[in-house]
């Protein structure tokens, strides 16, 4: 498949670009700074970019199969990034007619599963609190998803490690997995790639966790 990644030198941008790549895929990636790619410039198609530009991006999205995105906040102060950087990607897509688009967004947006125990409960509640601005960016992003015209999923990971990807961990759509806390950026990208093609999951948040 012909994929384009924005935010492909973040955590799970890049593990994307490299599972895209091993796995046989045409990669197009969008970066403020191309040298912070995991990849040789050689094996991609390199798009530099701000993100401000709907036009500019279009060259980037049209006519590929899907549009990854693992563009966010980095920390709290970085609040407000995931939904202005996401809209001129909307944009974009929706002037090409390129539909698919798979992007990275927290599981505290879903609704919480049933059953959950008291200490998770209460951990979510700091969590909420503490990235409170975090989250109502997210919130705003996915508003920006649901009006758009593309085939949308949003994929909704708990607290991130650094592991290697094992390709073995739990998916909710329009949910979040039981007692799941923690999963690899490694296999939140595995996930997003498997979801490429799930027709389930349009249109729809998905959670993904251990």
């Amino acid at each position: 498949m012909k994929l384009t990644v924005f935010g492909a030198t973040g955590g799970i941008g890049q593990e994307i670009v490299k599972q895209a790549l091993a796995a046989g895929h045409q990669v197009t990636a969008v970066v403020r700074d191309p040298a912070r790619l995991p990849v040789p410039l050689s094996e991609v198609q390199v798009v530099t970019s701000d993100l401000d530009d709907a036009e500019e991006l279009r060259a980037a999205v049209a006519g590929r199969d899907a549009v990854l995105s693992g563009l966010g906040a980095r920390k709290r102060s970085d609040a407000g990034v995931a939904a202005r950087l996401t809209r001129p990607v909307l944009q974009a897509m929706e002037a090409e007619g390129t539909r698919r688009l798979l992007v990275v967004s927290a599981g505290p947006l879903g609704p919480a599963p049933q059953g959950q125990p008291l200490v998770d409960r209460a951990m979510l509640s700091v969590v909420n609190s503490a990235l409170r601005p975090v989250y109502a960016d997210l919130r705003a992003m996915e508003d920006a998803l649901a009006q758009s015209a593309t085939d949308w999923t949003s994929v909704r990971p708990p607290r991130l490690t650094n592991k290697p990807v094992s390709g073995v961990y739990r998916t909710v759509v329009g949910g979040n997995p039981s007692r799941g806390r923690t999963v690899a950026r490694a296999d939140v990208a595995h996930a997003m790639l498997a979801m490429i093609d799930d027709p389930a999951t349009v249109k729809q948040g998905v959670g993904v966790a251990y």
